[in-house]
């Protein structure tokens, strides 16, 4: 029975302490999602769109419709 006034105050303290680590990894981002962005780059769409000519498909350059004059 003296065991018990011993392990019981003991596994309450470190229910605490495994629930303090799991708090700590949710707000420090260890659960975020590592697979979405490399599988959304596999499905991205790199076609051109239809009324762009065909010098300005280039990354980073607007088609010519959208660009200021």
């Amino acid at each position: 029975m003296e065991t018990l006034y011993l392990l019981i105050p003991i596994s309450v303290v470190l229910v605490f302490l495994i629930a303090l680590a799991f708090w700590w990894s949710l707000r420090s981002g260890q659960f975020d999602d590592m697979e979405g962005p490399a599988y959304r780059i596999l499905m991205d769409d790199d076609r051109s769109s239809p009324a762009a000519k065909p010098g300005d498909d280039r990354p980073g350059v607007p088609p010519a419709d959208l660009r200021d004059s």
